[in-house]
């Protein structure tokens, strides 16, 4: 049996969460007001969850945004990565996870033998940084000569600088396609890829 559905608000009501900018609270209060006449709620908690709501939905809407603007080239995420696999021991993997590091202002250089997870890894630490209310920033050494490139064009290149260090986490992947590897390429397939923290 399909549930009736909640009643409309008073086109004033409606007017004014519009003109407060408030849709994700807009849309869920039909049905909070319905529930709560129906439950009898205190008005403090249909306040506390018509503002819960709105604070939710911007969060959302705030993630997706970010995630857009950085750019990322494939959407792994940790949920992907698989630690067993990874030769970064466990500790190590565990330190870079919990994101302090980007608290504490620190470089993180990943490198070793293509194929091997770097982009995976970094991707996914990116999205969790995201997740976090944080800002990313990604490259690859192709996009990033291309940006400030275009920047040179119209003398913006400090404005644009200036926009990309905003983010909390600047992610260029270095990484090579195969077909043209050279000899720097073939001695760094032959070490185990690690971390390094650098201040």
């Amino acid at each position: 049996m399909k549930a009736p559905q909640a009643p409309q608000l008073p086109d004033e009501v409606t007017a004014l969460m519009r003109r407060m900018r408030l849709p994700y609270l807009r849309k869920a209060a039909p049905e909070v007001c319905a529930t709560a006449r129906s439950q009898r709620w205190d008005p403090v908690e249909v306040l506390r969850i018509l503002l819960a709501e709105e604070v939710f939905g911007r969060e959302l809407a705030s993630k997706r945004i970010r995630t857009e603007a950085a750019g990322f080239p494939s959407g792994k995420t940790l949920d992907s990565w698989r630690p067993a696999d990874s030769d970064i021991p466990k500790p190590t993997q565990q330190a870079l996870i919990t994101l302090e590091w980007i608290g504490r202002a620190e470089n993180l250089v990943l490198w070793g033998p293509s194929g091997a997870g770097k982009s995976h890894l970094c991707e996914a630490l990116a999205h969790a940084v995201i997740e976090s209310g944080r800002r990313v920033a990604w490259f690859s050494l192709e996009s990033l000569t291309a940006t400030v490139s275009r920047a040179k064009v119209d003398a913006s290149v400090q404005k644009v600088v200036a926009r990309i260090c905003r983010a909390d986490l600047i992610v260029i992947d270095l990484c090579r396609h195969r077909n043209y590897a050279d000899m720097g390429e073939q001695r760094e397939r032959q070490q185990a890829w690690r971390p390094a923290f650098a201040n």
